[in-house]
C-alpha cells in the first residue's frame, strides 16, 4: 500500500501528506536540540516534527496535530494547497507552531485583491504627515507618548470604508496601466499599506537631537538645507540593510516579531468584524471600542485633574523632605520604588508589557533590580563616583559646583573642545544611574556577539545560502506568488544616501570625515542581523549608541558633533533595518506585494524626513523655555539632554578623560568583561538542562533592556513587569483562550486611547492661550518634595567645588 501511494501520479484532486518521521528516542531530544534555541518556543510540550505537520486522510480530511489547548477557534486555516507542492509526498508545515501567531495570523491569501491604489496612498500619505508632526511634538516631553501605527490603523479603516462608497468608479488608462479612484471594497491589504507608512515614522528621525542639540547646546545656527540633508541620509541608509535580513529575520516562521502580531490582530479583527455581531463572546472589534474609550477617559485623571496619579510616589508625600525617602521612592530624580502608577503612559513608557513575551520582560526585570535596586543605592550612599552631591537619577550632567554643566564653556566658536577651556571650567559629573546605564551599555554590547555565536551561529550560516522556497512554513509559501524586491534596489538606495550623507557631512562644519561616516555605516551593517534577531524574538533593540560613542571618541577626538553624528549614522542604520524588518514581517504575514511594500516605506520615511525637521524648527520658535529642566508643560526634552551630555563626554572630554585607567569613571569598564562572559554559563546550563528554566536566560536583553534610564525609573519598569506578569504569564496560563482572542486587542486599544487623550489634553486644554491649570493639592503634592527638586544626598557647601583640585 506505501509503495502504492508513492507510485501514484500528482493531481491537484488527491494529494497525500506523510507524517514527519518521529526519532525513537525519549523525549524527542533532536527536536529540543534543534528548538533550543528559540525561547517561544513551549519545549515542555515537547513536539515532535510529525506534530508540526498536517495529515491528510484519503477522503482528504485534513488532521491537525497541535495541542488542542493551543487552538484558537478564530484561526483560519489554509484550504487550498499552494501550487508550488509538486510531488506526492509533502514535508510542510500549514500551520506556525506558535500560538501567538496562529491567534493574530490567517493562513488564506487572495493574490488579486487590490493594494497599489489611490485612495491608499492619499490615505497613506496623510497619516504619514499628521503622525510624523505630532510624535516629534510629543518627543520633546515626559512623560511622551507616541501616536503609533495602531491608532493609524484604527482612524483609517473608517475613511477606508467612506472612500469606498463616495469616490467614483470611472476607470483612467494611463500609459496603458488602467486605474481607478474607486477599485471596489476597501481591502485589508489597502489598510495595512496605510499602517506600515505610519509604522516607518512613529519614532520620529534620530537626527532631529543632533540638530537639537547644535542649536541648544552648542548655540550653532544651522540652515534649512543642512538639517534635510542630514535627516534624510541617516534615516533611509539604514533600509539598504533590510535587503539581506530577509532571510534571516523576516522568513523564518521562528522569527515571530511580536509587533507585527498585534498589528495583524488587530487587522483581520475589524475587516473580519466591520459591522457585524459575534455570537457567544463580545467581538473583537466592540472590545476595542469599550478599552479604548476607556483608556481615553481615565487617562484625563492622571494626565490631567489628578497628576500625582501618574508619578505616584506617594511615600515621598509623607515625608517630602526626607532626601533618603525620596532618592528611594522618588520618580523625578528617585530610583522609583514605589513601584505603582495609574498612567498608562508611564507604565507604557518602555514599551506596551502585554506585547513583549513574558521571559524577557522578566529578564529585563530582574535586571533592573540587580542594577538599580541594589548596585545604585550602595554606589550612591557611599559616594563613589562623588555620586552623593547630585541627584541619584538624573539625565543631566553637572560641574563642580552642582550646576549644571555648561557645554558651550569648553569648546570654542567652530565647537571644538578646548583642553584649556576644560581645566579652567570643570570636570564632568554624572548620576549614579546614568553611570550603572553606561555600564548596562557596556555589557550589552560583547554579549550580543557572544550570545549571538553560541545560540544562532549554525543559523546564521545556514541562512546565508537560503531563499524564501526553502521555508516550510505557510506563510513563506503563500508569498511566492509576489515578485520579490531584488537586491539592487535595495543597494541603490544605499548608494543615493550614502552619497547625500558625504555631502552633507563635507560641505557643512560636521567635524565629521567622509571616511567615518563609512565606518558608521559598516559597523552598522555589522550588527544588524544579530539585533534583528534579537529583535524579532524578544520585541527589544539592544541599544548600542554607547559603544559607537567610545568607538568615535577615540577616533575623531575633541569633537563633539563629529561623535554625534558618526553614532547617528551607526545607530540609526541598524535601528532603521530593524524596522524596515518588522514591517516586511507584517507585509509577510498580511500578504502584501514585497514591491508595494518597499516602495510605501521609502516614500512614507522621505515624507516624514521633511515633517519632522520643519515641525521641530516650528518648536523652538514658539514654544517658551522649551527643552529646559521646569518647562510648564513638560517639553524639557530628556532625551536631547541625555544625547547632549554624551556628545560632551565622548565626543568632547572624550573616553581617555573618563573612563582610561585612572579615570574618574574605570571601574565601569569592566563590565565589557562581564558582558562577554555571562552568556558562556547560562548557555552551558541550557544545553545540559534543556527544558529548565535557563534556556529563558537572555543576557543581551538582560543588560539592553535598561536603555531607558535615566530618565526612567522604577516606577516605569516595574509597573511594566507586574502588567505584563498579569497579562502574558497568568492570563496566557489560565485563561489562554481569552489572551488569545484579547490580549493585543487591549494593547492596542490602551496606546490609542491615551494617545487621543493626550493630544486632546494638550491642544484644547493646555496649549491655547496659556492653557487652563488646575492649581491643587492632586496636581501639586508629588512635584513639591526632594525628589521633584533634585535635592542630593549631600549637598555641596555655597563657594566650594567638589571633585579634585586639578584635572586636564
Amino acid at each position: 500500500m506505501e509503495d502504492s501511494k508513492h507510485n501514484m501520479p500528482y493531481s491537484t484532486e488527491q494529494v497525500v501528506l506523510r507524517s514527519r518521521h518521529v526519532p525513537d528516542v525519549p523525549e524527542d531530544v533532536d527536536f529540543l536540540m534543534e528548538h533550543l534555541n528559540d525561547p517561544n518556543m513551549d519545549l515542555k510540550k515537547s513536539y515532535p516534527p510529525s506534530m508540526r505537520s498536517v495529515s491528510t486522510d484519503f477522503q482528504g480530511k485534513k488532521i491537525y496535530a497541535y495541542d488542542q489547548s493551543d487552538y484558537d477557534a478564530e484561526s483560519q486555516f489554509d484550504t487550498d494547497r499552494p501550487s508550488s507542492r509538486h510531488s506526492t509526498t509533502i514535508d510542510f508545515d500549514d500551520e506556525s507552531p506558535y500560538p501567538e501567531v496562529r491567534a493574530a495570523v490567517s493562513s488564506v491569501d487572495d493574490p488579486e485583491m487590490p493594494v497599489n491604489t489611490f485612495r491608499m496612498w492619499f490615505i497613506g500619505i496623510v497619516a504619514t504627515i499628521l503622525v510624523s508632526g505630532l510624535n516629534q511634538f510629543f518627543s520633546l516631553r515626559y512623560p511622551s507618548v507616541f501616536v503609533t501605527g495602531i491608532v493609524i490603523q484604527l482612524v483609517t479603516l473608517p475613511i477606508g470604508k467612506l472612500f469606498e462608497r463616495i469616490l467614483p468608479t470611472k476607470r483612467f488608462n494611463t500609459f496603458g496601466y488602467v486605474w481607478s479612484l474607486n477599485p471596489g471594497p476597501f481591502t485589508i491589504k489597502e489598510h495595512v499599506c496605510i499602517t506600515v507608512m505610519a509604522n516607518v515614522v512613529v519614532g520620529g528621525a534620530y537626527a532631529t537631537d543632533v540638530i537639537l542639540t547644535q542649536r541648544i547646546f552648542y548655540h550653532q545656527q544651522l540652515s534649512f538645507g543642512y538639517q534635510i540633508m542630514i535627516v534624510l541620509s541617516t534615516q533611509l541608509i539604514g533600509y539598504s540593510m533590510a535587503g539581506i535580513l530577509r532571510q534571516f529575520a523576516v522568513w523564518p516562521s521562528s522569527m515571530i516579531w511580536p509587533g507585527a502580531l498585534v498589528n495583524a490582530a488587530l487587522f483581520n479583527t475589524l475587516h473580519k468584524n466591520y459591522g457585524k455581531q459575534d455570537a457567544g463572546h463580545i467581538s473583537r472589534e466592540r472590545f476595542f471600542l469599550f478599552a479604548f474609550l476607556a483608556s481615553f477617559v481615565w487617562y484625563f485623571v492622571p494626565g490631567y485633574l489628578f497628576t500625582a496619579l501618574s508619578a505616584f510616589n506617594w511615600i515621598c508625600w509623607i515625608a517630602p523632605n526626607n532626601v533618603v525617602v525620596n532618592a528611594l521612592f522618588g520618580t523625578s530624580t528617585g530610583l522609583g520604588m514605589s513601584v505603582l502608577t495609574f498612567d498608562w503612559s508611564m507604565i507604557s513608557y518602555i514599551g506596551s508589557p502585554l506585547v513583549t513575551p513574558w521571559w524577557s520582560e522578566l529578564n529585563t526585570g530582574v535586571a533592573f533590580v540587580i542594577m538599580f535596586w541594589l548596585i545604585v543605592p550602595i554606589i550612591y550612599f557611599t559616594n563613589a563616583f562623588n555620586s552623593a552631591y547630585f541627584p541619584i537619577s538624573s539625565f543631566l550632567s553637572w560641574d563642580n559646583t552642582g550646576a549644571p554643566y555648561d557645554f558651550s564653556a569648553v569648546v570654542d566658536q567652530n565647537v571644538i573642545f578646548q583642553p584649556s577651556l576644560y581645566s579652567q571650567y570643570s570636570p564632568l559629573f554624572m548620576s549614579a544611574t546614568l553611570i550603572v546605564s553606561y555600564g548596562a551599555a557596556f555589557a550589552a554590547f560583547p554579549s550580543v556577539f557572544v550570545h549571538t555565536f553560541l545560540w544562532f551561529r549554525k543559523d546564521i550560516v545556514k541562512r546565508f545560502r537560503s531563499t524564501l522556497r526553502d521555508e516550510r512554513d505557510i506563510h513563506s509559501r503563500l508569498m511566492l506568488s509576489y515578485t520579490e524586491v531584488p537586491m539592487w534596489w535595495y543597494g541603490l538606495l544605499g548608494a543615493v544616501c550614502f552619497i547625500l550623507m558625504c555631502v552633507g557631512v563635507e560641505v557643512f562644519p560636521t567635524q565629521l570625515p567622509a571616511w567615518a561616516a563609512f565606518v558608521g555605516f559598516v559597523l552598522s551593517a555589522i550588527l544588524s542581523i544579530p539585533l534583528a534577531m534579537l529583535m524579532a524574538i524578544t520585541n527589544q533593540q539592544v541599544p548600542t549608541q554607547v559603544m559607537h560613542e567610545m568607538i568615535a571618541g577615540y577616533m575623531l577626538p575633541g569633537r563633539p558633533i563629529a561623535n554625534v553624528l558618526f553614532k547617528t549614522i551607526a545607530f540609526i542604520g541598524t535601528s532603521q533595518a530593524l524596522s524596515f524588518a518588522g514591517d516586511l514581517k507584517l507585509g509577510h504575514y498580511m500578504k502584501i506585494p514585497p514591491r508595494v511594500m518597499f516602495s510605501v516605506q521609502v516614500a512614507a520615511s522621505v515624507i516624514s524626513c521633511f515633517v519632522v525637521t520643519a515641525t521641530q524648527d516650528w518648536m523652538l520658535a514658539n514654544i517658551e523655555d522649551i527643552c529646559t529642566p521646569h518647562q510648564k508643560n513638560g517639553f524639557s526634552c530628556p532625551s536631547t539632554n541625555v544625547f547632549a551630555t554624551a556628545s560632551l563626554v565622548w565626543g568632547g572630554i572624550g573616553p581617555k578623560r573618563m573612563f582610561a585607567p585612572g579615570a574618574p569613571y574605570n571601574p565601569i569598564m569592566y563590565f565589557f568583561l562581564v558582558g562577554a562572559l555571562l552568556p558562556i554559563p547560562f548557555y552551558i546550563l541550557a544545553r545540559r538542562f534543556p527544558l529548565s528554566i535557563w534556556r529563558y536566560v537572555n543576557i543581551p536583553i538582560f543588560f539592553a533592556g535598561l536603555g531607558a534610564i535615566p530618565p526612567a525609573s522604577g516606577i516605569n519598569y516595574m509597573s511594566w513587569v507586574l502588567v505584563g506578569f498579569l497579562f502574558n504569564y497568568v492570563i496566557r496560563k489560565f485563561r489562554f483562550r481569552w489572551w488569545m482572542r484579547y490580549n493585543y486587542i487591549l494593547s492596542a486599544a490602551l496606546d490609542s486611547g491615551v494617545a487621543i487623550s493626550m493630544i486632546v489634553i494638550f491642544f484644547c486644554l493646555q496649549f491655547p492661550k496659556g492653557g487652563i491649570n488646575l492649581d491643587w493639592w492632586g496636581n501639586t503634592v508629588a512635584y513639591n518634595n526632594a525628589d521633584a527638586n533634585g535635592i542630593p544626598f549631600k549637598p555641596i557647601p555655597s563657594g566650594q567645588t567638589v571633585g579634585p583640585a586639578t584635572w586636564s
